[in-house]
């Protein structure tokens, strides 16, 4: 979350919730709310991304809370516009692959299986798991790969490489979170293969 908004907003009440459980979290919305305060949980990019959202509107629901979802702008969408490209590129990538490692709240992952389709891939919550993660994938060595760390914020930093390095250059970065990890042609500085769309035809 950007602390530039918490700080702008006009709240009474302005609460951190980096390591409260979410029975706690829910306990405070729901006691604001039911005192006739609008309650703002404000997430980091798009909540429909790994945002862990429907658990919170399950038990807020449950307690007589109407919910309401206001769309933000996912880092998905932001580290496209950081690498100057578009995820979906015609004769290059149709489809984007989002997805995470296996880790804490994840058993298995389908990286290898993804990485064999040829597509834009995207891959969240792996940072501190690049070289594991490019190990595991199954696409070229020499395929395009870039990192994005907090896209769009005023410290935006961007990692090019190719699958078979972009781990080891982003150590050299100082990355460590917060990024994202793109695999596919769209990534690359230079795009190969893309053919003019219709829509300039």
């Amino acid at each position: 979350m950007n602390p530039d908004l918490v700080a702008a907003s006009k709240a009474k009440l302005k609460l951190d919730s980096w390591g409260m459980h979410l029975p706690d979290m829910v306990e405070i919305m729901v006691r604001e709310a039911m005192a006739g305060k609008n309650v703002v949980r404000l997430h980091s990019g798009d909540p429909s991304l790994y945002g862990a959202i429907v658990e919170q509107i399950e038990l807020l629901e449950a307690r007589g809370v109407a919910v309401k979802i206001v769309p933000g702008v996912s880092s998905l969408f932001a580290a496209a516009a950081a690498l100057k490209t578009q995820l979906t590129l015609r004769g290059v990538s149709e489809s984007v692959i989002v997805t995470r490692p296996a880790g804490k709240t994840l058993e298995t992952d389908q990286i290898p299986e993804f990485s064999r389709m040829g597509q834009t891939m995207v891959v969240f919550l792996g940072t501190e798991k690049l070289a594991g993660i490019t190990q595991k994938l199954e696409c070229p060595k020499d395929s395009p790969a870039a990192v994005v760390y907090h896209a769009s914020w005023p410290d935006e930093k961007v990692v090019r490489g190719t699958v078979a390095d972009i781990a080891t250059k982003a150590a050299a970065a100082g990355i460590e979170h917060t990024a994202l990890l793109v695999i596919g042609g769209v990534a690359g500085e230079i795009k190969k293969g893309h053919t003019r769309s219709h829509l300039y035809s």
